[in-house]
């Protein structure tokens, strides 16, 4: 069976569990997450969501930007050397396009 499959195949209860699991750092009976169990099932997590297509806004890692789209709160945004205005001056920013 490929990962594909396994994917295709996993139960909506295992997702779940998993997902739990990677919000606590450890399995269902107390067990710690190694890292390596913790990229895994990231792994498996992401892939499940993107092939399931879970709306965005319920994806694990989703961020609600909402009214700091656009503003130096927005990591797409940085602010421009030397300005060395702290009180953040709207024109000291400029938009990261990735």
């Amino acid at each position: 069976m490929t990962y594909d499959e396994l994917i295709k195949r996993l139960d909506p209860t295992v997702y779940q569990n998993l997902k739990r699991s990677l919000e606590l750092g450890k399995w269902p009976d107390g067990r710690k997450l190694t890292d390596e169990q913790r990229g895994i099932c990231m792994e498996a997590i992401i892939y499940y969501e993107e092939h399931h297509q879970i709306p965005q806004e319920q994806r694990t890692g989703y961020l609600d930007r909402g009214e700091k789209t656009g503003t130096a709160c927005d990591p797409s945004v940085s602010r421009t050397a030397g300005t060395g205005n702290a009180a953040g001056d709207s024109d000291q920013y400029f938009e990261v396009k990735p």
